[in-house]
């Protein structure tokens, strides 16, 4: 009923602007007829109004993947670089958290590994809300900032980088086999706020996938059970988005295309200093606000990855063997 539902809402909202559309074409052949600009101009401002919302359904119609409605887990992760990597990643943490907030999804930390001066070496956060991974999906990849440095008394100019990864947070319509063989389990005591009780029993884990390396860890309640729980999702997520890669890159060779996203290939540059420009290095995508985009003015980015990196998915929900 839930998936009934969200088509029909698609299927009228389709109706409705073929409606519009054809009601104010006729208004201005009839405005034209009788002699009234006004009424013209007014269908014509309508038409306007229209085409902007079309634009906006069409880059809609892109997340049609089979994860795309899901939530998402984000984590950012420092480059080399010390303070100055790690004080980048809290400022890529805060930009998605920012964006997040603007379109009215539900962010929580999950996992955060605190730098020693500032910033964090790591972090990871779950958002909740209609088509989080769909939106964020494409944003895998490493970050680039050029500025002069707030640690470096010389006031000299660095270049930092970091990793961010998206996994779609797997629902019950989606099934990822994990062999408990496989995986290593190790708890910890949190870091951070959180009570006494957070900080002086093991209650964070972390998980290791031996065959693949991937390690995840979550620390966010006070329960070690909770925490093991989420941690499964969390692997299971990563493991499912793997999946999807291989897939993305098996149809991306069958067409001859060549997209490296991964550490050690950028995606995005930000500078701040000697000017400023936010440019996507994969869509051409620019903007001169980089401290507007750095506030979670991302949209534009989004949108010219969703529309650059469309390919054809396998439509397919069968159960990911790992």
């Amino acid at each position: 009923m839930k998936e009934r539902n969200l088509l029909d809402q698609k299927v009228a909202l389709v109706k409705s602007i073929q409606n519009r559309l054809s009601d104010n074409l006729g208004l201005i052949t009839m405005g034209e007829e009788e002699g009234d600009d006004g009424i013209v101009k007014e269908a014509e401002a309508a038409l306007a109004d229209l085409l902007i919302e079309s634009e906006k359904l069409q880059i809609t119609s892109l997340l049609s993947g089979e994860a795309d409605n899901n939530d998402a887990f984000l984590s950012v992760n420092a480059g080399s670089g010390g303070t100055e990597a790690q004080d980048w990643a809290q400022m890529l943490l805060r930009m998605y958290t920012r964006w997040a907030g603007q379109h009215g999804y539900k962010v929580s930390t999950l996992d955060v590994s605190e730098g020693e001066e500032a910033g964090v070496k790591s972090a990871t956060i779950k958002i909740e809300g209609e088509k989080a991974y769909g939106w964020l999906k494409t944003e895998n990849g490493v970050h680039r900032l050029v500025r002069i440095s707030p640690f470096d008394s010389n006031a000299r100019r660095h270049t930092s980088f970091s990793s961010v990864s998206v996994s779609p947070v797997i629902d019950d319509t989606i099934v990822v086999d994990v062999e408990e063989k496989d995986v290593k389990t190790d708890t910890y005591r949190s870091q951070g706020a959180g009570g006494q009780h957070v900080n002086t029993t093991d209650s964070a884990v972390r998980l290791t996938h031996m065959p693949t390396g991937i390690v995840v860890a979550c620390q966010a309640e006070r329960s070690q059970h909770k925490n093991r729980a989420t941690a499964w999702s969390m692997l299971r997520a990563k493991l499912y988005e793997m999946e999807l890669q291989r897939r993305a890159d098996a149809t991306n060779a069958a067409h001859g295309e060549k997209t490296d996203i991964g550490w050690g290939h950028q995606i995005r540059s930000y500078v701040l200093q000697p000017y400023q420009m936010v440019k996507d290095l994969r869509t051409g995508a620019e903007n001169t606000d980089a401290f507007k985009v750095l506030d979670g003015d991302l949209d534009r980015f989004l949108e010219a990855s969703l529309a650059h990196g469309v390919q054809g998915e396998a439509d397919s929900a069968a159960p990911v063997a790992v």
